[in-house]
């Protein structure tokens, strides 16, 4: 019997032991269930972090993909907005002309003589020695005072036609500071003749 008490003390003993560690095991088990929860939890939120970060490069993408809209202007711009400053041009020219026809027309019918309008003639060169006409050596070459309506090109051109080889390339370098855009009425300029010496 003793025999027997033993083994049965063994066996109690044993099955205690093995229920303490079911116990400490499923305490292991339980805490291990639960950091695992977290972690997936934890890789979820990183999941959507990442969704969104990647919807966010994806944005960038189509933005850098897009044409850029600034202030510059390309080749077709500038052609349509040249083709629209000449149609403006044209429009200035023909409403110049209507109106010195209606201004005629009135003109007519109040019996004033009417006298179409024409750039100022150019008076007779007058040969002269201007005082600076270019850096340097004196030029032989005329003084002309600017009318209303002068341009460069037709003073040029006129002077042209009463025998003085002269282009406005040499009225521009005997004239420095000459604007050929803004032609100042009364101002005086050189007009270099390239024949005499």
């Amino acid at each position: 019997m003793r025999k027997i008490s033993l083994w049965l003390f063994i066996l109690t003993f044993t099955v205690c032991a093995a229920r303490g560690q079911d116990a400490a095991t499923q305490q292991q088990i339980d805490k291990l269930s639960g950091q695992i929860q977290d972690m997936l939890e934890t890789q979820a939120k990183q999941g959507k972090q990442i969704a969104a970060l990647e919807k966010q490069i994806a944005d960038l993408g189509d933005k850098l993909n897009q044409p850029a809209a600034n202030d510059s202007a390309s080749a077709d711009d500038l052609k349509k907005l040249a083709a629209q400053v000449q149609e403006i041009d044209k429009k200035r020219q023909d409403d110049n002309t209507l109106i010195l026809s209606q201004l005629e027309k009135l003109a007519k019918a109040g019996g004033v003589p009417v006298t179409p309008h024409k750039p100022s003639p150019i008076v007779p060169p007058v040969p002269t020695t201007p005082t600076t006409p270019t850096a340097g050596a004196k030029q032989n070459g005329y003084e002309y005072t600017i009318a209303t309506g002068d341009m460069v090109a037709t003073i040029a051109k006129a002077y042209r036609a009463q025998g003085v080889k002269v282009t406005t390339d040499q009225i521009l370098a005997a004239n420095p500071g000459l604007n050929p855009n803004k032609m100042i009425v009364g101002k005086k300029i050189f007009i270099p003749d390239p024949a005499a010496k």
